[in-house]
């Protein structure tokens, strides 16, 4: 039941460096994709920033020209993140640079008439993804899911169009790397599909279509798990395993709400993936990964109401989940075998997902309080740190740094990078 980083099986968990010393291991990681290396919020970062504010232990900060909710993505001396320029209807994609945050190169990838969303939505909540060698995107145009791929100089390299999409709350549908592989999950109340295209051409590798035409946003988690990778997503009033190589459904957990935006977690202990459906009801729901077909009613080992989140993505630190919570507005730790929850604080609205390193869970609420936690059965909190602006998107860690989109700037935490 390994953690790979199936985001980027090519280039094992994207790592600058890993030094393995007598004292202990010291990593380096790169943060290539949604929700880091392993597509779980989970860092091997040994010393990540616990403390700063507007103006403390901040390295840089860049504007970040239009709007987008976005997460930051890093490989070695790169950023890479997606924003909309709502003037000129243009989806960009940008590229930082890491020492000192300037812009290096901007890239429209579609230039078209902005699609309805959702007010807490933007026209580039997709984040990136990257092999280190390519960044891969997606956007809409019209009722188009756009594919593209660019190298680290800011040229086209490709571009796909490999089906429609129809939602009147927007699209946010992130691309993730698997093998020679770019999935991305299209559930829309349009033609409503799992498509796999090459990393090389953009040529579509397989498809699958999909049944219940619902509205879900939620980006997939790939893992080994239960001897065979899968690839597990929420949407279409269901929880879906799919094999990552082929598109065909390994298993499902059926009668759910209809809608989801969090990304599952799988806990390797208790061997249980936890997702959750977002709208019109939350609900968290554990699953063994081991099953085949409809398995409803013999591999949900746990569910519950309480705590669930609506856009945030629950973490699995030690023997615990954790989620952030749309109903109270609270942070809550259960225990990942039963479900039992063992703690639960106020926090404030959330959107952006937790990230954890070095025994530390990050919270990160809509105002840009970050509320830095110890990882345990009771509530130990290390740090409350303001940056003073509002924020949607997910952190990404690497390097020890932390890299903070807001609503208007990039910031860099931390110490310089040597």
């Amino acid at each position: 039941m390994k953690p790979i980083n199936s985001h980027c099986f090519v280039k094992r968990a994207g790592l600058l460096g890993c030094l393995t010393l007598a004292a202990g291991a010291v990593c380096a990681e790169n943060w290539p994709s949604w929700r880091g290396p392993r597509g779980d919020g989970t860092s091997l970062e040994t010393e990540p920033p616990t403390r700063w504010s507007s103006t403390d232990n901040v390295v840089w900060k860049t504007a970040v020209p239009g709007e987008g909710h976005s997460s930051p993505i890093v490989w070695n001396n790169r950023i890479f993140l997606t924003t909309a320029l709502k003037d000129a209807q243009d989806r960009v994609l940008l590229s930082f640079d890491r020492k000192t945050g300037a812009v290096l190169w901007q890239q429209a990838v579609v230039r078209s008439p902005l699609e309805a969303k959702n007010n807490e939505n933007s026209y580039a909540s997709a984040t990136p993804a990257t092999d280190g060698e390519k960044v891969y995107v997606t956007f809409l145009d019209r009722d188009e899911v756009v594919v593209g791929a660019y190298d680290f100089s800011g040229k086209q390299l490709w571009l796909a169009r490999p089906g429609r999409f129809k939602s009147q709350w927007g699209f946010s549908h992130t691309p993730l790397l698997f093998e020679d592989k770019v999935i991305v999950v299209c559930y829309s109340k349009g033609e409503n599909f799992v498509v796999a295209v090459s990393r090389a051409d953009g040529q579509t590798l397989w498809k699958t279509a999909c049944e219940t035409p619902t509205q879900s946003y939620s980006p997939p988690l790939i893992r080994e798990m239960a001897g065979r990778f899968q690839m597990v997503t929420p949407g279409n009033k269901a929880v879906t395993s799919y094999d990552p190589r082929t598109g065909k459904v390994l298993w499902v957990v059926d009668g759910l709400a209809d809608d989801s935006v969090i990304t599952p977690v799988y806990h390797a202990k208790a061997d249980l993936v936890l997702s959750c459906t977002s709208w019109p009801s939350k609900v968290l729901v554990a699953v063994k990964p081991d099953g085949e077909g409809n398995v409803t009613s013999n591999k949900v080992v746990w569910k519950t109401s309480e705590g669930a989140p609506y856009v945030p993505s629950p973490i699995a630190v030690g023997d615990w989940f954790f989620t952030a919570s749309y109903a109270g507005k609270a942070a809550h730790c259960y225990e990942a075998a039963t479900g039992k929850i063992l703690w639960k604080e106020p926090m404030g609205l959330h959107h952006a997902s937790p990230v954890t390193a070095n025994g530390l869970v990050y919270f990160l609420n809509d105002d840009g309080v970050m509320h830095v936690v110890r990882a345990g059965p009771k509530f130990d909190l290390v740090a409350r740190n303001e940056l003073g602006e509002k924020t949607y998107a997910s952190p990404a860690l690497s390097g020890g740094q932390m890299f903070l989109r807001s609503f208007k700037n990039l910031y860099c935490l931390g110490q310089p990078a040597k």
